[in-house]
């Protein structure tokens, strides 16, 4: 009697080899398409920014607005301290707050301070304890020569840079003030 080769019969032997590399190959697929889906989902400056252009606030109204006010909101919380600095230097929410009226930079500020004051105590919180005694003193030595400049001249410090805060009245100013010290009571 002669054996002949029957490709089944390797088979059995092999079977669990090729289960295991359609479970290797089928993990690392899943595995690179959830880094990619979070890598992509990521909130960015950049992603702010197209938002912030794609959009113009003067042309809607109603819900349209505050929807629109409150997805910037979103996006601006969701993004990492880096980020979140990097988008306030470059101002890229600027040109949407100044369209706001009152109320609305109220409800903007309600949305997005909580989350900038926790980051700010976060990394304050990280920074070495001379880091911390330094900007401490720094700000306290700009705040001395604001005041001195002020009573000297009666008129306040012209702002300048980039980095200058928006105009707000002073009920706003008040919600901010209000804002800051409940986060830092919350997180104390």
């Amino acid at each position: 009697m002669k054996m002949r080769y029957s490709p089944g019969m390797a088979g059995p032997r092999q079977r669990p080899i090729w289960i295991a590399a359609i479970i290797i190959a089928a993990a690392w697929g899943f595995s690179t398409a959830g880094y990619l889906a979070a890598k992509n989902s990521r909130m960015t400056a950049e992603k702010l920014r197209a938002f912030a252009q794609s959009v113009e606030l003067g042309k809607l109204s109603g819900e349209a607005r505050a929807k629109a006010i409150g997805d910037l909101a979103d996006k601006l919380n969701s993004l990492s301290p880096e980020e979140r600095r990097r988008a306030r230097l470059e101002r890229i929410w600027q040109r949407w707050f100044d369209e706001m009226t009152e109320e609305e930079k109220a409800t903007f500020i309600d949305a997005t301070m909580p989350t900038g004051f926790k980051q700010m105590l976060a990394s304050f919180e990280q920074m070495p304890e001379e880091r911390r005694r330094s900007a401490i003193g720094d700000a306290m030595r700009r705040l001395k020569e604001a005041q001195a400049e002020v009573s000297r001249e009666g008129t306040p410090p012209a702002e300048s840079g980039t980095n200058q805060p928006p105009a707000l009245s002073p009920e706003l100013q008040q919600k901010i003030t209000k804002i800051g010290l409940k986060t830092f009571y919350g997180e104390s």
